[in-house]
């Protein structure tokens, strides 16, 4: 039979399988101590962290690279934001290190990459909702830029774009955008926010991790609201510094994620 989420009473989530989550209420400061066992994981296992911040690093600046050599140099800033609509199923290598040194087990890079693809067929319907929500967020991106600025996007002449952005355009351009992005932004946080590593600790389907997320996220409303202000601030640092800070700021927040689901739910075996 296949798994559903069905809410109980409060905060009982039951899943057709059998199995039982409770999701605690947190105190508002939470996400910090999130955030300080994330940096305490990254010092447990520096190397992989930096290797696996390394790869995104690369990643993302060498897309931007391609961007700018193919003349669509408007999609940039599309894609900096739409990283973090799929960096939570690209960490699955994060949260199984923070797991295994929660039990004590040997943290290597390949007992984590190890994990990213046992887990693959399992996961992979959760990456096929992120990329939709990528691939949404693009072309919601392109209508929007195509509204503004005509459906003819400039070349890449730095001077060109400034005067492009400093044109009358340019603020509701901006205002429309970040609307249209907060909203896809907060759907995906809400789907994604303790999911993946829910399905990563425990044998339940795509249906059932989402819906715990949204259980989890609408009763600590507040709290994950702090948390994915926190997780914007480090994934805007690392790539402000043209990807570079990822190398330190992914690791942490991935990290984190884990301890925010160990945090709030509780398995009734």
């Amino acid at each position: 039979m296949t798994d559903i989420v069905r809410p109980v009473p409060e905060d009982v989530i039951r899943l057709s399988g059998g199995a039982v989550a409770r999701i605690r209420r947190l105190a508002p400061e939470r996400p910090w101590s999130w955030l300080a066992d994330g940096w305490r994981d990254f010092l447990a296992a520096p190397g992989f962290g930096i290797l696996y911040g390394l790869i995104f690093t690369i990643g993302g600046a060498g897309l931007t690279l391609l961007f700018w050599w193919l003349d669509i140099f408007w999609s940039i800033l599309p894609l900096a934001a739409g990283f973090m609509l799929v960096a939570p199923v690209l960490s699955v290598g994060l949260y199984e290190t923070s797991r295994r040194l929660m039990l004590g087990e040997s943290v290597t890079p390949a007992d984590a990459f190890r994990t990213d693809w046992l887990y693959l067929r399992r996961l992979a319907p959760m990456g096929l909702v992120l990329t939709l929500f990528l691939l949404a967020w693009f072309r919601l991106a392109q209508i929007i830029f195509a509204l503004f600025f005509s459906a003819n996007p400039p070349r890449p002449d730095p001077l060109q774009a400034v005067d492009l952005f400093l044109s009358p355009a340019s603020i509701p351009f901006l205002l429309v955008g970040c609307i249209v992005g907060g909203v896809l932004a907060a759907l995906v946080f809400a789907v994604s926010a303790i999911s993946i590593p829910a399905m990563l600790d425990r044998d339940i389907n795509v249906i059932s991790a989402i819906g715990l997320s949204f259980a989890a996220v609408k009763r600590n409303f507040w709290v994950m609201a702090l948390w994915a202000w926190l997780i914007a601030l480090f994934a805007g640092a690392g790539i402000a510094t043209f990807y570079l800070g990822l190398m330190v700021t992914l690791p942490i927040v991935g990290h984190a994620t884990w301890h925010a689901y160990r945090d709030m739910v509780a398995w009734e075996d």
